[in-house]
């Protein structure tokens, strides 16, 4: 029997067919949920494949509840920035100016440049490095936290690189003051939870 829900179920996965007739079930009217029975059956989804399918959406809602529950709090975020933030700048002042003297830069001009585009790129190797190796700067390796993707796994690489040219982001900071993810979490899709 059609209703207004049979040709949407038509488009949805067979995962998500089994999650709205199982454990997504609450969320849906009566009506949503018998269109997607009824496009089970019309795939001729079994019994076998309902049950894995269910155990896995389980697993990883589990995974995400542990990573909501174990994301970390802004104060634990600033600690981590500040020390990073000394850590970047001791390096950058022991290894930057000696590498600069070896160079023949005449004007202010130049050497600005040099100084801000050597940051830049000191900046990112920082935490590219750190975090796409250990998921950890040496921040969260004192406050005792690492960066995971939403799932609780370690980030890709991308995601990694995004994360941080994302830290470049004006006013990402304080984004934390407001939310516990801030601008470069939440566009990366990534969170910095208790290791």
């Amino acid at each position: 029997m059609e209703n207004e829900f049979t040709k949407i179920m038509s488009t949805k996965t067979d995962r998500e067919l089994i999650a709205i007739t199982t454990i997504d079930s609450e969320k849906y009217q009566k009506a949503a949920i018998d269109a997607a029975k009824t496009e089970i059956q019309l795939r001729n989804i079994g019994d076998e494949k309902i049950k894995a399918v269910t155990e896995n959406i389980e697993v990883e809602n589990q995974k995400i509840s542990h990573v909501d529950t174990n994301t970390v709090s802004s104060k634990i975020r600033f600690v981590n920035f500040l020390i990073d933030f000394v850590v970047i700048f001791v390096l950058y002042g022991l290894i930057i100016p000696n590498i600069e003297t070896l160079l023949s830069l005449t004007s202010q001009a130049e050497r600005g440049i040099y100084r801000i585009g050597t940051l830049i790129i000191f900046i990112t190797s920082y935490y590219i490095f750190f975090e796409s190796k250990y998921q950890k700067t040496l921040g969260k390796i004192i406050t005792k936290t690492k960066v995971v993707n939403l799932q609780g796994e370690k980030p890709e690489l991308g995601d990694i690189i995004s994360r941080t040219f994302c830290r470049f982001i004006p006013f990402d900071r304080f984004s934390f003051f407001f939310t516990r993810n801030g601008f470069h979490d939440a566009i990366s899709k990534t969170k910095v939870i208790k290791d």
